[in-house]
């Protein structure tokens, strides 16, 4: 009788590998926004990917694909707003997070232009990383 029934901790795991894991892609230059949103969202269950640019980021996504993307949007090589172009034309379905600490212009209108191209939301930096968490869950929900 006791041979019966598996150990609580070997059906969990069992659960743990059937679950799937939301990946989530984040671009951005700056290797110190990438490593704590890395870290944040690693932390809540998550499995995360980086890119540095846009290039690297339709690299990536072509390759492995993404359940939501979160991108700067300015950038070296190839920027934000084509970046966010690019991924709606491989994927018009992509859930897409702008964010920006604006460049030479106030962040709003390049926020602006990436929710005009696509993205779901945008956040300004510095980032509210609650909020940002809080959308991202529900952005994945949907």
């Amino acid at each position: 009788m006791g041979n019966e029934t598996q150990p609580a901790d070997e059906t969990d795991l069992t659960k743990a590998k059937d679950q799937k894991m939301d990946k989530i892609l984040i671009i951005d230059d700056e290797a110190p926004i990438r490593k704590m949103l890395k870290i944040l969202f690693e932390k809540n269950g998550y499995d995360v990917m980086e890119a540095r640019d846009g290039v690297q980021a339709v690299k990536v996504f072509k390759e492995l694909g993404a359940d939501l993307i979160i991108t700067d949007l300015i950038m070296p090589e190839k920027e934000g707003l084509e970046t966010i172009k690019e991924i709606r034309k491989l994927n018009p379905d992509a859930k897409i997070i702008a964010i920006s600490g604006g460049g030479l212009v106030n962040p709003e209108m390049y926020l602006g232009l990436a929710k005009k191209l696509g993205a779901h939301c945008s956040f300004s930096k510095p980032l509210d990383n609650k909020a940002l968490l809080l959308t991202v869950k529900n952005l994945l929900a949907q």
